[in-house]
């Protein structure tokens, strides 16, 4: 049985050393969302074989993520089995990519079903079209920007900063009011949402805000990925103002490009099954999306 902890700020000291490493491209693969979501999901973590191996809890049932590190995961893959024997559930791995199932059929060979998890696909876009926006298919949100510039001639974007960061929690204490139509999912977003704000610094968290005449209006968050994409983890912004997630996709993707300028991809992450989140981040057109699959074992 493999000897798990609980979650500490302190364990991004060796277990971000072995996601690098991994280099892979779900946005849970990734100490800050880890950390952030680990009470949701019961998140446990812990070292095999120069592997980080997370477990986590989702309706009951419980599941692996696809072993971050480098070297012989055969040995690994066995010693997870085993701790899912010991413990009387399933071999379920979570958010394995396609490649990650190549591994997995070449080490196991038939011993995988796979099930798509199309609500945690992560949407991936090319940093230059979120900057530029050009091309036909997002001239809307050129129109938009332009709108919310026209009705809002006093803007400035500014970086998320210790002397700020309050400002943008009251903020986003305003949006969970204002949108509390699904009061169970706010809770649950506004609890990992609250551990990036408590812990921003230490986490080596990023942000962009936008003020119209001196009030955040929006804001964002995010942070290195991989070795050529940057996640976004949060954004905010009052719908209600025209424009206002627009601005702040424009202005902070163009701070992404101006301080990673080697970096290819922005994921935007999931869209968790709601419908209007599906619905607008597939209205930017992702360059690509990154599927993952549940991934159960089968004995013969």
């Amino acid at each position: 049985m493999i000897n798990f902890k609980e979650i500490e700020l302190n364990d991004k000291n060796w277990m971000e050393p072995l996601i690098i490493k991994a280099d892979m491209s779900g946005c849970h693969q990734n100490f800050t969302n880890i950390f952030a979501w680990s009470e949701i999901y019961q998140y446990r973590v812990a070292r095999v074989n120069g592997y980080l191996v997370v477990k986590g809890v989702i309706d009951d049932s419980h599941y692996y993520f696809y072993p971050a590190g480098s070297g012989d995961i055969k040995t690994v893959f066995e010693v997870m089995q085993h701790d899912a024997a010991s413990c009387g559930h399933e071999f379920v791995l979570a958010g394995v990519s396609p490649e990650n199932i190549a591994v997995l059929n070449g080490v196991f060979p038939d011993h995988f079903e796979y099930k798509v998890m199309r609500e945690s696909f992560d949407y991936v876009y090319l940093l230059d079209k979120l900057v530029t926006l050009a091309g036909n298919k997002l001239h809307s949100k050129r129109n938009h920007i332009n709108r919310f510039n026209k009705e809002n001639s006093n803007w400035s974007f500014e970086k998320i900063s210790l002397e700020n960061l309050a400002e943008c929690w009251e903020m986003n204490l305003q949006w969970c009011k204002i949108n509390s139509g699904n009061e169970d999912e706010i809770a649950k977003e506004s609890c990992a949402v609250r551990r990036c704000f408590n812990n921003f610094t230490a986490l080596g968290l990023e942000g962009g805000l936008i003020r119209v005449e001196g009030k955040v209006i929006a804001y964002t968050m995010g942070e290195k990925l991989n070795s050529d994409t940057y996640v976004v983890h949060i954004e905010k912004a009052f719908g209600e103002i025209g424009g206002a997630y627009q601005i702040i996709n424009r202005e902070f993707a163009a701070f992404i490009q101006e301080s990673y300028p080697q970096l290819i991809y922005v994921n935007r992450e999931e869209d968790m099954g709601f419908e209007g989140l599906r619905k607008a981040k597939l209205s930017y057109h992702p360059d690509k999306m990154e599927e993952k699959f549940f991934a159960t074992y089968i004995e013969f």
